[in-house]
């Protein structure tokens, strides 16, 4: 039971969090022509991405 909640953790919640503030950051930094909040949100936005594959290749 306990490696369905993880897998479920890292697969459904976690990026969806990581994305929305990526998105978050990424439309703050464009609107405001601040760099290194928009970097910040780009690269936010790829660990969320990859984030999912690197842990549950591991866990499962």
């Amino acid at each position: 039971m306990a490696s369905i909640v993880g897998t479920t953790i890292f697969s459904h919640i976690l990026p969806v969090v990581f994305g929305f503030f990526s998105i978050i950051l990424i439309i703050s930094g464009a609107l405001d022509e601040d760099k290194p909040k928009l970097g910040l949100g780009i690269a936010l936005f790829i660990i969320a991405c990859i984030f999912p594959y690197l842990v549950l290749s591991v866990l499962v």
